[in-house]
């Protein structure tokens, strides 16, 4: 396998997200990036590979369908010390991901927004976020994953330091993660414990 750290950078809070990706690019990383967050990186200079040109296969269904692929999954989950593992992703051309970062659709913040509809609600309802947070964290031996702007100094100064972060740090990080997703979900199912057909 490559020995080029990658990093996939897809957020709705754009916050501290360019400086992030500029250190992270003089790091050496690739930049892996989808819609709005790879245009606002583009805008600012920073070299970005799509995910679609990446993984050879287009954003489909209006969006819905951007990072539900083996290659973006493949590279989050596979376990670098297991030989198997290696193997199987060489074969079928899926380079590791080192670092994600991801914060999720602003579903709170829609439903609300006054007149929310459940059409806006559901359209706002991140599928691809939460499911490579989760690989992500599951993975965290291997993988560093950032949802909080809060975090992006500590991680970029073990990145300066040592070439990578802890593993105390990727653990810490998969924690918020599992936080984060059980928050989203609640939040959601109390939305949607409220409407009635």
């Amino acid at each position: 396998m490559a020995s080029k750290k990658r990093a996939l950078i897809s957020v709705t809070d754009k916050s501290g997200i360019t400086e992030l990706a500029q250190e992270l690019a003089a790091l050496g990383f690739e930049i892996l990036s989808t819609g709005g967050t790879a245009k606002t990186l583009q805008a600012a200079g920073i070299p970005v590979t799509e995910v679609s040109a990446y993984t050879g296969f287009p954003e489909i269904l209006d969006g819905r369908v951007k990072t539900l692929q083996p290659k973006i999954h493949g590279g989050l989950l596979g376990r670098r010390n297991e030989a198997q593992h290696r193997k199987q992703m060489e074969s079928l051309g899926i380079e590791p991901i080192d670092l994600l970062v991801v914060n999720l659709y602003a579903f709170e913040k829609t439903v609300a927004k006054p007149g929310c509809t459940l059409e806006e609600a559901i359209e706002n309802i991140d599928i691809g976020g939460p499911a490579m947070l989760r690989a992500a964290a599951k993975n965290f031996q291997d993988v560093t994953v950032l949802t909080d702007p809060a975090d992006y100094e500590k991680v970029l100064g073990e990145l300066k330091a040592r070439g990578e972060t802890t593993l105390k740090t990727r653990f810490y990080l998969a924690k918020k993660v599992y936080a984060l997703t059980h928050h989203y979900d609640g939040a959601i199912t109390h939305y949607l414990a409220d409407i009635n057909f």
